[in-house]
């Protein structure tokens, strides 16, 4: 069975760092891209970052320059570095599996984590 755990989120002030994690079980993500949507109150899922299974990876404008994704294959293991938060990104951020080597920007695959929360304020 598939499985996806996002944790990692947390209350940070403006200007402030995270690192988000997403365990996965069932498959192995180096066989598949992977990528990290968000969804703030009262708003759609938005796609902000993606990696392929050949390790290279894309950003939403909305968080180019100040978000990181990376993978650590050996654990199986995604992750999402934030840094310089914004009071905007307070959202769910959920990573979710891709069905093929690529993800695609902008698309929100549907086999995601749990989410876990993420609330910027001073």
């Amino acid at each position: 069975e598939v499985q996806l755990v996002e944790s990692g989120g947390g209350l940070v002030q403006p200007g402030g760092s995270l690192r988000l994690s997403c365990a996965a079980s069932g498959f192995k993500i180096s066989e598949y891209a992977m990528s990290w949507v968000r969804q703030a109150p009262g708003k759609g899922f938005e796609w902000i970052a993606g990696i392929n299974s050949y390790n290279s990876s894309g950003y939403s404008a909305s968080v180019k320059g100040r978000f990181t994704i990376a993978s650590d294959n050996a654990k199986n293991t995604l992750y999402l570095q934030l840094n310089d938060l914004k009071s905007e990104d307070t959202a769910t951020y959920y990573c979710a599996k891709e069905s093929t080597r690529f993800f695609t920007q902008d698309y929100i695959p549907p086999l995601r984590g749990q989410g876990t929360q993420v609330t910027v304020s001073s």
